[in-house]
């Protein structure tokens, strides 16, 4: 990877002597599947220990594993955002403590200036891995804690117009040295949360897990060495990146040499009422590919300014998203990468510019700028927006103080060239990686009540493959709570369609007053929740509609059986079949000529011809 106005973070020289060339394919391949399985491995250890549900119910946790120059050799386990930029935490401790590195050292971080961060609520637990005294690589985990301070509860404030509002920052720390965990460094931590309980719990899966994993990577040299020795061993660890390389290289390959540009915009900029826009550029020039945000629009007040490794982590996985879906989970596949981010920008902002929010938006908003300058270059496999979400968060007391996600109202995602997009799959960040919680465990631990969950109608984009259609959400909230907003999702559309396919539906959200007596909607005006802001409310009824995604191609090209399923099923309207989709209901004599009603509803459960 090459930068350009971005942190002096680049992968270290290997420390050993290793010829590149000449390895064996078989053996780079089940070292890469080694590497993965390892990473999995350490986000089911997570999963299964963690005490927060935003962990052990929804995965917002990434594993992933460096060699000993900082380079990430796989990203496997979690979401692409966390994991884009890991290597970039890893090479700030390289930086920092340099030869100060010993066995048993575990190193904590989460600054996005300083320290490799994405935002301030992912903390990296990072553990150092030696193999016969020499350092060889690193295991980490990369975890949205649900509470770390700052000027709102559950980490999102978008009141905040520093980076200081948004909650403790945390440099290199050395977490636990020779083995030893710092009590003093960790009672600083559970002073610098709402949730210390969680906290506490959180952070020694987090330790668990990467002590899981250091032990996995060190059997899986000895077991190289048996074979081929340590110097062809720990090779090997590049040797899968030069694989990714390569594939990817083959990849542009196939692109006509080009530009295309694409713009994305905003019409607020957390505060009020504004005209932003988001400007990329992307050169295909045979095996190498820029990506330039010159002419987007200057850093901004709010908490949605992106820095640069988040900025690369969302670029990586725009591009990754956009090919084969088998390309190598390693740092090597975008060595052939430039990126150019204008400093001051919103995609790459100076201190102490605040960014919660850059995990989600603008991360939403580079993918879809990536995608939309590649489906110019090859529409063959061009991909249609997703709806962004809507859903806040929740923070009060009910026996012991909460904070809830509420990630059961998320948004719809785009239509590809073969097939409909998801009616519901969250983050575009995520690309699918986050899980909702199952409703009976949420009830028992938080005081809510579910109502209703479940697909909209019209909410998707219409086209020959149909955009995700959002949720339908409705929850009440049952006692006095604090609200942070953060519905990017919020009003006009924001999930496009594509050749020929149309925008996926608006969201919206509104809190209607309970009565406390009869837990029933209480006279008084709604409340309708703005994009972003803060807000105490006493027990209320939340209903949101979240955005749906962006259709495919011409509405009217798609397969009529499809469209009879959309309405069968609800998630399209008979009207709306009708004038966008040219359908024509089935009549009396064409129930008798089709035979009964199971013949029709197989046929209508086939796939487009």
């Amino acid at each position: 990877m090459t930068d350009t106005h971005g942190p002096r973070s680049e992968p270290r020289p290997s420390p050993r002597p290793a010829d590149r060339d000449g390895h064996d394919p078989v053996r780079v391949a089940l070292v890469q599947a080694r590497l993965d399985h390892i990473s999995l491995q350490m986000g089911w250890v997570m999963t299964r220990t963690a005490r927060s549900p935003i962990f052990s119910q929804s995965h917002d946790f990434s594993c992933f594993i460096a060699n000993a120059g900082g380079t990430l050799v796989s990203t496997a386990d979690g979401i692409p955002i966390h994991t884009g930029g890991g290597g970039f935490a890893v090479r700030a401790i390289l930086e920092t403590e340099g030869d100060q590195i010993s066995d048993g050292d575990v190193f904590l971080l989460n600054d996005p200036y300083t320290a490799g961060g994405n935002h301030l609520p992912d903390w990296v637990v990072a553990r150092p891995v030696f193999h016969r005294g020499a350092l060889i690589g690193f295991c980490c985990n990369r975890a949205h804690q649900s509470d770390i301070g700052g000027g709102a509860a559950g980490t999102y404030n978008p009141e905040a117009s520093e980076i200081y509002h948004e909650g403790i920052r945390l440099p290199v720390l050395r977490l636990v040295e020779g083995g030893i965990l710092r009590q003093d460094l960790w009672r600083l931590l559970m002073l610098n949360t709402r949730t210390p309980d969680l906290l506490d719990g959180d952070l020694r899966a987090m330790l668990g897990s990467t002590s899981i994993g250091a032990d996995r990577v060190i059997e899986l040299v000895d077991d190289l060495v048996e074979d081929i020795g340590i110097d062809a061993a720990l090779a090997s660890f590049d040797a899968v990146c030069d694989h990714a390389d390569r594939r990817f290289r083959a990849l542009l390959h196939r692109l006509a040499d080009g530009s295309w540009q694409a713009v994305e915009h905003w019409d607020d900029d957390c505060f009020g009422p504004a005209d932003l826009e988001l400007r990329l550029r992307v050169t295909i020039d045979g095996d190498r590919i820029t990506v330039d945000f010159t002419g987007t629009d200057d850093q901004i007040r709010g908490f949605k300014n992106s820095g640069w490794v988040n900025t690369w982590s969302a670029v990586s996985m725009g591009l990754a998203s956009f090919f084969e879906p088998d390309l190598p989970r390693n740092e090597g596949t975008f060595r052939a990468v430039t990126m150019i981010a204008p400093e001051g920008s919103i995609v790459n902002a100076r201190p102490p510019a605040p960014m919660t929010m850059d995990t989600v938006i603008p991360a939403h908003e580079i993918v879809h700028l990536v995608w939309r300058c590649l489906s110019q270059a090859d529409p063959s496999r061009s991909l249609a927006g997703w709806g962004k979400n809507i859903f806040g968060v929740t923070a009060g007391s009910g026996e012991e103080p909460y904070v809830l996600y509420h990630w059961g109202a998320a948004a719809g995602g785009g239509a590809t060239p073969d097939r409909d997009g998801f009616n519901q799959i969250g983050h575009l960040v995520a690309l699918g990686g986050l899980t909702l919680p199952d409703v009976e465990f949420v009830e028992q631990r938080y005081p809510v009540r579910y109502r209703r969950q479940e697909f909209r109608t019209d909410g998707g984009g219409a086209g020959r493959y149909r955009g995700g259609t959002g949720i339908e959400y409705e929850v009440d909230i049952l006692t006095p709570a604090r609200w942070s907003f953060r519905g990017e999702g919020i009003g006009r559309p924001t999930g496009h369609g594509i050749e020929g396919g149309r925008h996926g539906a608006g969201g919206e959200m509104v809190l209607r007053p309970l009565d406390p007596t009869t837990g029933e909607v209480a006279a008084g005006a709604d409340f309708v929740a703005p994009k972003y802001g803060l807000g105490e409310f006493g027990p209320v009824r939340m209903i949101a509609r979240s955005p749906g995604g962006g259709g495919w191609g011409d509405p009217r090209s798609r397969n009529q059986d499809l469209v009879a399923r959309d309405v069968l099923d609800g998630v399209v309207s008979a009207e709306a079949a009708r004038l966008i989709h040219g359908w024509s209901p089935p009549t009396v004599d064409d129930v008798a000529i089709g035979g009964n009603d199971d013949a029709g509803q197989d046929q209508a459960d086939q796939p487009p011809s």
